[in-house]
């Protein structure tokens, strides 16, 4: 396929504003597949097709950006092919989306037709317009019952100003879209009465073929290839996927490979283009299509493949720096090695090094200790979704409380922060406020959303810090109806204390199975984390106390048998449900002095120092200290 006929095109937006149900749609309508083939790779809480790793699919987000191909006969009669690129939404997977931007020659920005433009719609915006793409903007959602398009279509345009786009890009062309249904228009209202035959999804290949330039890139020049992504295969090892620059990639075709400063002749054994969901094996790739390699080893993001003669590196992909790092260790509980397959440092950073080569936003430092790794990231999310593959795949290790990475400069510290919108209800607005307020947040706007009756939207400053552990108290403090996002915003000076976790914990004294009547013994002393039954050991953090110091308890002591008539039944035992505790809330739940222990079957809480005599003895020393 000629030049001019082939689309690059990413689709970006905030988190759950549709963008994943919009490319499964489009494959749909592309007439390229059979629909009872694309329901067979269907799945997940929403049943998509995209989204095909089981986090993705268990937790309903994007968290890998993935590329697909589609023929579309336009009206004029040539069949152009669309390359579209998939990226997540939430702000912790950020490095997703600023490295495959690298492939695209255009976006289509989706906006939720009652949220409108949040946080992480405008970093990825202003990523798009920083690497010179035109977005087109699709307002989804617009079949809700309190949308508002209009209003939309309009914060989009203010964004877009404020982020000094040009009066090109100010000129977007505008589609309204209900994803889920398989639909969109330029003019809501032509779909009043229309058949269900005549919504379809047309005027989004057309807006893309017409609105999306055909790429610059110069067939006639030295190749030059970017690589964006890595895939991996057990048989023929690592696989490069990228963008052709310029010139023409052929299979068998000897080559130069910049890697880290250093260079490397090699040979492209296999090449690949994208069809639909899969990839197609060809002889050659033009400039601006995109492309898969095998036979590049050593091969990373961001390195270039070029002509073996008079090659030229192409520049680095940049990403953002880490803003939030944990210490990963060894587990050296009581229960290491029960569950898991590797539980030795070494495997834990061979594991690490091999995440490094695809997870761009991550970064690896030596601990204290050999047994330790100072893992950083852009959030809990992206840490904490690190750490359940790893858990899944049997390896055993302990993490450390979420610190935020903090800089100094002119002998001052300064940390990250981050702008906050949290859209909720205006009776939940003092709560909201007050909220923040202690965690050092300084309010930047508030307006009631338009066209959305009695809501309020809100945008904060807020430290990093004061970050961890919001969401579950924001959900408690306004019912679970306040919707929040967040995203990195500059690094500013420190910004005082911020209040730390206000109660205590239980702390078991014994190993052995949880049992009931130990549990209604200590009924009126706080919440359980463990339910009767349970093996738990010396150090294991069992449940919160109602007051603010930590309590040793012994939850495995049993009943003792005599040959004496109890005057009530053991089925009379008062125990609350165990509170379940996830490993996002169980990282915001600790403190210093705590870690969370990951392994196959459970994520459990525990002291660092599993004795209470070494607990004693260590807080004797901390308080000798000079302030």
């Amino acid at each position: 396929m000629s030049q001019r006929h082939i689309r690059n095109v990413a689709i970006i937006a905030h988190v759950d504003h549709g963008k994943t149900t919009l490319v499964d749609q489009l494959l749909y309508q592309s007439g390229m597949f059979r629909n009872e083939d694309l329901d067979k790779l269907a799945g997940g809480q929403h049943g998509l097709i995209m989204d095909s790793d089981d986090l993705e699919r268990e937790r309903g987000i994007t968290i890998l950006s993935k590329n697909c191909a589609i023929n579309f006969n336009a009206d004029d009669g040539d069949e152009y092919k669309i390359n579209i690129i998939d990226t997540p939404g939430h702000a912790d997977f950020g490095g997703e989306v600023e490295r495959v931007l690298m492939m695209a020659d255009g976006v289509l920005l989706l906006v939720d037709a009652f949220e409108g433009p949040m946080p992480q719609t405008r970093f990825v915006l202003d990523k798009a317009l920083q690497a010179g793409l035109k977005p087109i903007v699709v307002v989804n959602k617009v079949d809700r019952s309190d949308a508002r398009p209009d209003y939309v279509v309009d914060e989009v345009f203010d964004l877009l100003v404020e982020l000094n786009a040009d009066d090109e890009t100010l000129d977007f062309p505008v589609l309204f879209a209900s994803a889920r249904d398989g639909w969109a228009t330029t003019d809501l209202s032509t779909t009043k009465g229309a058949s269900p035959q005549a919504k379809n999804l047309k005027c989004v290949f057309d807006a893309i073929v017409g609105h999306v330039p055909a790429s610059s890139c110069d067939p006639n020049k030295p190749l030059q290839f970017l690589t964006t992504t890595l895939d991996y295969s057990e048989y023929t090892g690592r696989i490069a996927i990228g963008r052709v620059i310029s010139g023409r990639l052929t299979e068998g075709q000897a080559v130069q490979v910049f890697h880290h400063g250093e260079t490397s002749n090699q040979k492209v054994l296999q090449l690949f283009e994208f069809e639909g969901l899969d990839r197609r094996r060809v002889d050659n790739i033009t400039a601006g299509d995109v492309c898969a390699i095998i036979g590049m080893d050593p091969i990373d993001i961001g390195d270039t493949i070029a002509c073996p003669d008079d090659g030229e590196t192409l520049p680095r992909i940049s990403v953002d720096d880490p803003t939030l790092h944990m210490t990963f260790r060894v587990n050296d509980g009581p229960f290491s090695g029960k569950s898991g397959k590797y539980v030795t440092s070494r495997q834990v950073k061979q594991r690490l090094d091999r995440e490094l080569q695809s997870n761009v936003a991550l970064r690896v430092e030596p601990g204290e200790t050999p047994e330790e790794f100072k893992v950083s990231g852009r959030g809990l999310m992206h840490l904490g979704i690190l750490l359940e593959n790893m858990r899944r795949e049997g390896y055993e290790l302990t993490v450390g409380k979420p610190k935020v990475i903090l800089r100094e400069i002119d002998g001052k510290k300064y940390e990250p922060i981050e702008t906050l919108a949290v859209d909720c209800p205006s009776e939940c607005q003092s709560a909201v406020m007050g909220l923040t307020g202690d965690r050092r947040a300084e309010l930047i706007t508030m307006d009631s959303k338009i066209g959305a009756g009695d809501y309020v939207h809100m945008e904060f400053s807020i430290p990093a810090r004061g970050l961890i552990g919001l969401r579950g108290r924001m959900l408690t403090a306004t019912q679970g109806r306040a919707v929040m996002h967040h995203t990195f915003r500059e690094y500013a000076t420190m910004r005082g204390q911020i209040p730390q976790r206000s109660a205590g914990v239980m702390v078991a004294t014994e190993a052995g199975p949880v049992t009931a009547y130990a549990l209604d013994a200590l009924y009126d002393r706080g919440f359980f984390f463990s339910k009767p039954g349970d093996q738990v050991y010396e150090g294991q953090i069992v449940g919160e106390h109602c007051k603010d110091n930590d309590l040793p308890v012994n939850v495995v002591k049993g009943k003792q048998l005599t040959n004496v008539r109890a005057a009530g039944k053991d089925d009379s035992a008062r125990i609350r449900p165990a509170r379940e505790m996830s490993l996002e809330v169980s990282l915001e739940y600790i403190q210093d002095d705590e870690l969370v222990e990951i392994v196959p079957d459970a994520i459990r809480m525990r002291k660092r120092l599993l004795k209470e005599a070494d607990r004693r003895r260590e807080s004797r020393r901390l308080s000798s200290l000079p302030a």
